[in-house]
């Protein structure tokens, strides 16, 4: 136990200290108002806060507005912005509400969303394939599911659909077209007439021969070295749905390749792409394509070893 003289000793030295007067505290401020950063040192003063048992405030200083030219700088910058969403089709200067973006740019983003889920899972209007005379096959793709998470399946065709190629296909064709979905169906649907009548116009103004064109059920870009393989043509044209974004969902593809075989790399096909009302026009983009395809049977190459030789 403590010695009670001790306790007395202690208790008496708390209360000393505990009746001293404590030094003000007092704090720097910076006075953001001043041209110059400057600063002033505050603390509490008694005098100045015990006001009739109340306590004084400090009223906040009044500050001049300064003219500025901030107002000309926001209407330039408007009209700068105005004219890139003009040029674009990027979601850019859609605004917020506080941390969420406004009502009207979710709405617009999940209707975009939604066309580009259709436009992979959708199908491919039969009776367009019907007008353009275009026989199906498939791939070894048995559903949607597998084609997402199986892209190999993809690219041969069934055995089925092989045997049905090499009985109602031309063999050794110049120019042998091939459609495919792809990874959107919206696109073939969209584009596909303009773009293959097209092609073919100018194909036959160039002279080159064409196959027998068919469609391809749930293909993916390498299918066309598995048809390269059976047919044996110099140039394979692969009109496919690219996959879609939240921009476009029906915007499709043109691959060529010249004398492609299974074990065909990348850099030997090239590939015209965008090709939407938004983008390259699909009548446009099939007269294009007839003189790339020109150009390939000239040199007798494409992709990478296509632009060695030209240039």
């Amino acid at each position: 136990m403590m010695d009670r003289q001790l306790v007395e000793e202690v208790t008496r030295m708390v209360v000393e200290r505990m009746g001293e007067k404590k030094p003000e505290a007092r704090a720097r401020l910076w006075i953001h108002n001043d041209k110059a950063p400057s600063y002033k040192a505050v603390g509490q003063e008694r005098e100045e806060e015990e006001v009739g048992g109340k306590a004084k405030l400090s009223p906040f200083p009044k500050t001049e507005k300064s003219p500025s030219s901030r107002t000309e700088e926001t209407e330039e910058d408007s009209g700068d912005l105005k004219e890139l969403i003009k040029k674009t089709s990027a979601r850019i200067g859609v605004g917020r509400a506080g941390v969420r973006p406004k009502t009207k740019t979710w709405l617009k983003f999940r209707y975009d969303h939604a066309a580009a889920v259709d436009a992979v899972f959708g199908q491919v209007d039969g009776s367009l394939l019907e007008t353009l005379d275009l026989f199906t096959v498939r791939t070894k793709v048995t559903d949607q599911d597998t084609y997402i998470r199986r892209p190999d399946y993809g690219r041969r065709l069934s055995e089925e659909g092989e045997e049905k190629v090499r009985d109602a296909c031309r063999k050794r064709p110049s120019v042998q077209i091939i459609v495919s979905d792809g990874l959107s169906s919206k696109a073939v649907d969209e584009n596909l007439e303009d773009v293959y009548l097209s092609l073919n116009q100018s194909l036959e103004a160039l002279g080159i021969e064409t196959g027998t064109p068919f469609y391809i059920d749930k293909g993916r870009v390498a299918v066309m070295d598995h048809v390269g393989e059976i047919l044996e043509p110099d140039v394979v044209c692969l009109l496919v749905g690219e996959r879609p974004g939240l921009v476009s969902a029906e915007s499709m593809s043109a691959y060529l390749c010249y004398r492609p075989r299974i074990g065909t790399i990348e850099s030997e096909r090239q590939v015209v792409s965008n090709i939407h009302r938004g983008g390259t026009p699909p009548v446009e983009a099939g007269a294009y394509l007839g003189s790339v395809i020109e150009k390939i049977l000239d040199y007798g190459a494409s992709g990478v070893e296509l632009v060695k030789k030209e240039g």
